[in-house]
């Protein structure tokens, strides 16, 4: 996801809904929506917890949802440093988050299937997007190029999410060969969305470098 840089050399720093909740992470120092970033807690036994849900009791250390943040602060021991305490950090906590994100996003994709909003399969995906009914286009990334590009077309104002492979896509919706999905408009949709979002952070890139993820607008 961007933002857009503004013009107006008086306005130096970009305009935020003060209303919105936010919080400093601990890597770099920004301060930006909760919403952006990733809640942990130390456990009553001094282990470190990522609370997905944002509901576990303590004192919240909040991180950007980037792999490369994550690692730097397991590196450089930021997260004791903000707890005030020492913490052991496990081994490997980037791939577990980046698999804890995904799982929770592939079971909201479970969930909206079972509520009627998701559409699967070339017809209905492109029948759901030209009628104007899609939120948001879901395609594997290891599905044919010349499909998504046909559908990419149509979805020209919402976002497309590629995040995801047809095997990955096939378990979360309960069917064989899952390749392209819409989701039409709803609450679920929207907690989808910044799920997504947060796990675009550990799946941008490749090890090659190029961009495997999603286009948020």
């Amino acid at each position: 996801m961007t933002r857009k840089a503004t013009t107006n050399a008086k306005q130096k720093r970009p305009h935020r809904d003060l209303s919105e909740p936010v919080r400093r992470c601990i890597a770099t120092g920004e301060i930006r929506k909760k919403e952006e970033l990733l809640r942990f807690v130390v456990s009553p036994d001094g282990n470190l917890v990522l609370d997905i849900r944002e509901k576990l009791p303590g004192r919240g250390i909040w991180i950007s949802c980037s792999r490369e943040d994550i690692e730097l602060a397991c590196k450089k021991g930021l997260f004791s440093r903000s707890a005030k305490r020492k913490i052991d950090t496990p081994e490997g906590l980037a791939d577990f988050v980046e698999t804890a994100l995904a799982t929770r996003c592939l079971n909201s994709l479970g969930l909206g299937r079972r509520s009627g909003l998701i559409k699967t399969g070339f017809a209905k995906v492109e029948a759901s997007l030209r009628a104007g009914k899609a939120a948001v286009l879901l395609a594997a990334n290891d599905g044919s190029e010349d499909g998504r590009k046909k559908l990419r077309w149509l979805a020209t104002s919402i976002p497309i999410v590629e995040l995801f492979s047809s095997t990955e896509l096939s378990q979360a919706l309960g069917l064989e060969n899952s390749v392209h999905a819409s989701i039409a408009r709803g609450g679920l949709t929207d907690k989808f969305l910044i799920e997504v979002s947060k796990l675009a952070g550990f799946r941008e890139q490749d090890h090659s470098g190029k961009r495997t993820g999603s286009e948020l607008e």
